[in-house]
C-alpha cells in the first residue's frame, strides 16, 4: 500500500513537471516565471524518499522531459532537477537553510558548466561566443553612430571603453557563473519553500539578515588575493590574472554584504526606520565610495567582531 502511493505521488509530480516544462519552452513570457518552479516536483519528492527512490524518479523525469521538450527540456530538468533533489533531500536531512543554500548553489553551478560543455561538444552551440559577438556588433553599431554624429573627436575613447568592459566581461565569467548560481538557488528557495510548506513539508526558516557572520577566514583569504596581486603583478590575460580577479571579485561581495550585515545589526540596536537600511543597500550598489566605506566596515566586523564590542558598550 505504501509503494502504491509513492508511485501515485511520483506520477502526479512528474505530471506536473511535463505541464511546467511545456509552458517554460512553448509559452516564453510565462515561462520565465515557471522554470523558477521546475526543482518543484523533485523537491517535494526528494523530502519523502530514499535515494534509491529519488534515482528512479530523476530517469523518468528525464525521459519525461525528453518527450515534452526534446533536448531543451532534458538540459533544463537536468539543471534544475539535479538542484531539486540536492534541496529535497537536505531537508529531508534536516540540513540548515545555509547549508543548503551553499549546496545548492554548488549544484546549479555543476549543472550549468556540464550542460554548457555539452552544449559545445556536442551541438556545436556555444552561448558565450555568441554573446561576445553579439556584443561586438553592438559596440560596432555605438561607433558608427558615433560617426554618423561627427563626434569622431569621442570615437578614440568609446572604443577604449568598450575594448576595456568586454575584456571585463570575458575575465570575470566565473564570478559570474557563481553569482549566477547563488541567485538561481536563493529564488529557487524563495519561490519554492512557501509552495512545500503547504504541503506539509518541514522548512527551517531564515535567520535575521543583521545577525549574518561570515567565516573570518574570509577576511585572510581576502588579504592573500590582494598580496598576491600586489606581489606578482600577472598579466592580464593569464589564468594567475584571471584566478585572482575572480578571487578579489567574489570575496569584496562577500565582505560588502557582512559590511551590510553590521549596518543592518546597529540600525535595529538603534531603532533606526527599516527605511534607511534599504537606502544604504541600494546606494552601496549604485556610489563606489559608499560601497568601499560599507566593506571597510565589514572588513572590521570579520577581523575585530564589532557587534561584540557594541553590545558592550551597551
Amino acid at each position: 500500500m505504501k509503494d502504491v502511493r509513492k508511485l501515485t505521488e511520483g506520477a502526479i509530480l512528474l505530471a506536473a513537471l511535463a505541464a511546467l516544462l511545456l509552458v517554460t519552452i512553448f509559452v516564453p513570457p510565462l515561462g520565465v516565471i515557471t522554470n523558477l518552479v521546475l526543482p518543484l516536483p523533485f523537491l517535494m519528492f526528494s523530502t519523502k524518499n530514499d535515494l534509491k527512490m529519488i534515482s528512479a524518479f530523476f530517469v523518468a523525469a528525464i525521459m519525461i522531459s525528453f518527450i515534452a521538450g526534446s533536448l531543451m527540456g532534458v538540459g533544463l530538468t537536468f539543471i534544475y532537477g539535479s538542484a531539486g533533489v540536492v534541496i529535497g533531500y537536505l531537508l529531508q536531512k534536516g540540513k540548515s537553510r545555509t547549508f543548503i543554500l551553499i549546496a545548492s548553489s554548488l549544484t546549479f553551478m555543476a549543472g550549468m558548466v556540464i550542460s554548457y560543455v555539452i552544449m559545445v561538444a556536442f551541438m556545436k552551440m556555444d552561448i558565450i561566443h555568441e554573446l561576445t559577438v553579439a556584443l561586438n556588433e553592438s559596440v560596432k553599431s555605438s561607433e558608427e553612430m558615433l560617426k554618423a554624429l561627427g563626434k569622431e573627436d569621442q570615437l578614440k575613447v568609446v572604443k577604449e571603453r568598450n575594448a576595456l568592459m568586454l575584456k571585463q566581461m570575458v575575465t570575470l565569467a566565473p564570478s559570474a557563473l557563481i553569482f549566477a548560481s547563488i541567485m538561481s538557488s536563493f529564488i529557487t528557495q524563495w519561490i519554492c519553500f512557501p509552495i512545500a510548506k503547504r504541503f506539509g513539508v518541514n522548512v527551517q526558516p531564515w535567520g535575521s539578515f543583521r545577525n549574518l557572520a561570515l567565516p573570518k577566514s574570509l577576511l585572510w583569504y581576502y588579504l592573500i588575493a590582494l598580496g598576491m596581486m600586489l606581489l606578482f603583478h600577472p598579466q592580464e590575460g593569464t589564468y594567475l590574472y584571471s584566478a585572482l580577479i575572480n578571487a578579489r571579485y567574489i570575496l569584496e561581495t562577500f565582505i560588502l554584504l557582512q559590511g551590510l550585515a553590521l549596518l543592518f545589526f546597529i540600525f535595529y540596536k538603534r531603532s533606526v526606520a527599516k527605511g534607511l537600511g534599504v537606502l544604504v543597500v541600494i546606494l552601496a550598489f549604485m556610489i563606489p565610495i559608499v560601497r568601499y566605506i560599507i566593506m571597510l566596515l565589514g572588513i572590521t566586523d570579520l577581523g575585530f567582531d564589532f557587534r561584540k564590542q557594541f553590545e558592550k558598550k551597551e
